[in-house]
């Protein structure tokens, strides 16, 4: 895993690229990729790639980037994995093309050589790129389908900027202004929804989009995959037996492409079926598979001993690390530092990547994607029902409104918020995501946020038709609809971005063997049969060794550190406190969390 940053001056006024600025950009991402650092420039000097390298696949010096080819005006800065790299190479050595290094990124640069941008559709993995076309004078941009590594950019008008990260864009020449839309969407669903970050000048290359920046400036995102039209696809019912084999057999192939790796390889073990079932079948190819787990001694959520029984079915070689409030306490400062968009969520895989940084790992596997798949989340549950109960009463004038006034009355005796949005937005499956999901309410807004930023920030948002635009083209089901949403705002703008800065920070590459469009597209046509916690079974189905009948049969708890507890007690965090609506005894953790987090950010 690595670092990019790139920067293009293409405006004829603009003058040449100042090379301090792209080596300070390139070198606020150390951590990113401690193992090599290297630079390139065009001729004019109107064009700079950067790149930092964590060093997986051929840790060589042969690997060193951005990589150029002797016979072709490209240059390349490559952050990811490509999982199929081995069998692209032998179809492109089949048709006398050489090779001179072992990496996956020079099987990029020769694809893109012969396919451009065809060759997208081509990779299995994810990645980030960033790729000057000297032949067109083209800076080319891509991300994976699913968005597993990001890619941020700044454009004045004069020259384009680029990164893996958004902090360090902050920095680039000119200052930066709030962005309404992204404070706004943060509070609203616990992460920066794409393309927002919290800065009007900084935007997120959308996930499975391309774009190009040429001589005349950059052109819009380009979408080249989409979710929906993926699930777009129903098989007929067929046999329990039928199902479990095909699941099973999918799954174990992605499990096992996602192991390719030239450096020391581990997996995050919970007590759930998502990292069980991975580390099953990853034991199954490696032996012995090292696995960690992170405990919370005498809280409710430890899950250190079902972890330890997953680990000794699997005979993996298994530590387990303690994490308490003054360990906390004392890493929060360097956390909050690594967080590079804020978010609710993302401690866990911090404290984790930590831990296994610590043991030498620089590759880990994570169960991430499972619930997102399978349908393990109560959002396959309760969307569509919440959406059926909201059309049957939508009929009724004036209902809607007076539902709502009359829940907020009851909210001081407990009844959750999101009750009160219950007819105005459930209705359809966009809201009733939005509500399942979502962290506060739009008109709760102003009680935490300035009225006029909060104003311009759902206007700008309109988080609504984002999220309805997700559901085009509709999937046709209920699992597909909900499985688009989770896996294109849950995952994506949190889940995803989370393991990725948190485990940059430790200089530890995350893979996640659920989160696959491979995967997906195998998968798609069993989808719509998987009903709530169905799914999860044939999943645990997938190894060779059945999981423990305690994982497969315990409640849904999530993996999550203890912070409802934590923030109370420690006073650094304590900010929330000064609001009434949050200080309610009813309050969930994380608005208080949320609430701490962007008052620190809007006070930067």
């Amino acid at each position: 895993m690595c670092g990019v940053t790139a920067a293009y001056a293409y405006h004829p006024a603009a003058g040449p690229v100042n090379r301090d600025a792209v080596r300070r950009l390139r070198d606020a991402m150390q951590s990113r990729g401690p193992d090599d650092q290297g630079e390139w420039w065009s001729s004019d000097g109107s064009v700079g790639l950067g790149h930092r390298r964590l060093a997986i696949l051929d840790p060589s010096s042969r690997g060193h980037q951005p990589m150029t080819l002797e016979n072709a005006p490209l240059a390349l800065s490559f952050n990811g994995e490509i999982y199929n790299f081995r069998e692209l190479r032998r179809e492109l050595e089949s048709e006398g093309i050489s090779f001179r290094t072992q990496t996956d990124t020079e099987v990029v640069l020769r694809l893109f050589q012969r396919d451009g941008i065809g060759m997208l559709n081509r990779l299995r993995g994810m990645f980030a790129v960033a790729l000057w076309d000297g032949v067109r004078r083209e800076l080319f941009l891509a991300r994976d389908p699913y968005g597993i590594k990001p890619l941020y950019y700044r454009n004045d008008g004069w020259r384009v900027w680029v990164s893996s990260q958004a902090k360090p864009l902050r920095s680039c020449e000119k200052p930066v202004t709030l962005d309404p839309a992204g404070v706004v969407g943060f509070c609203l669903t616990g992460s920066v929804p794409e393309p927002f970050t919290l800065h009007r000048e900084i935007r997120s290359l959308p996930a499975g989009s391309w774009m190009r920046v040429g001589p005349h400036g950059a052109s819009a995102p380009v979408r080249y995959f989409s979710l929906s039209r993926c699930l777009d696809v129903v098989q007929e019912s067929q046999p329990p037996e039928v199902v479990r084999e095909a699941v099973a057999d999918a799954v174990r192939n992605s499990v096992q492409q996602h192991l390719v790796s030239d450096a020391p390889l581990g997996a995050f073990l919970s007590a759930g079926i998502d990292s069980s079932s991975l580390v099953g079948m990853a034991s199954e190819a490696q032996s012995p598979l090292q696995t960690l787990t992170l405990g919370f001694p005498g809280t409710a959520g430890d899950e250190s001993a079902g972890a330890s029984e997953v680990a000794r079915t699997y005979s993996t070689d298994h530590t387990c690390v303690g994490l308490e409030i003054r360990e906390f306490s004392n890493q929060t400062p360097a956390l909050l530092e690594a967080m590079d968009l804020p978010s609710i969520d993302g401690a866990n895989v911090y404290f984790l990547s930590k831990a296994a940084a610590e043991r030498g790992w620089k590759v880990v596997l994570s169960g991430l994607g499972g619930d997102e798949l399978f349908a393990g989340y109560p959002s396959f549950r309760d969307v569509p029902r919440w959406v059926k109960w909201a059309r049957s009463l939508s009929w009724i004038p004036g209902l809607s409104a007076g539902f709502r006034h009359t829940m907020e009355w009851l909210k001081p005796r407990g009844v959750s918020p999101k009750l009160a949005g219950m007819l105005t937005l459930g209705s359809s499956y966009a809201g009733a995501y939005f509500l399942r999901r979502g962290l506060f309410l739009p008109w709760e807004l102003p009680q935490i946020l300035d009225p006029d930023l909060t104003k311009e920030g759902l206007a700008r948002l309109n988080l609504q038709q984002r999220l309805q635009e997700t559901l085009q083209p509709d999937p046709g089901t209920a699992n597909g609809r909900v499985t688009t949403l989770e896996s294109s705002f849950y995952l994506r703008n949190q889940l995803l971005r989370d393991a990725d800065w948190a485990a940059m920070a430790h200089s530890l590459e995350l893979r996640v063997p659920f989160v696959d469009a491979w995967l997906l597209r195998q998968l798609a046509p069993w989808l719509s049969q998987f009903s709530h916690g169905e799914g999860k079974r044939y999943l645990a189905a997938a190894p060779q060794r059945p999981l423990p009948s305690q994982v497969v049969n315990r409640p849904k708890t999530g993996f999550t550190l203890p912070l409802a507890r934590w923030i109370q007690q420690d006073d650094q965090w304590d900010a929330w406190k000064r609001v009434a609506a949050l200080r309610d005894p009813n309050c969930p953790w994380a608005r208080r969390w949320a609430f701490t987090l962007i008052q620190r950010e809007l006070a930067a």
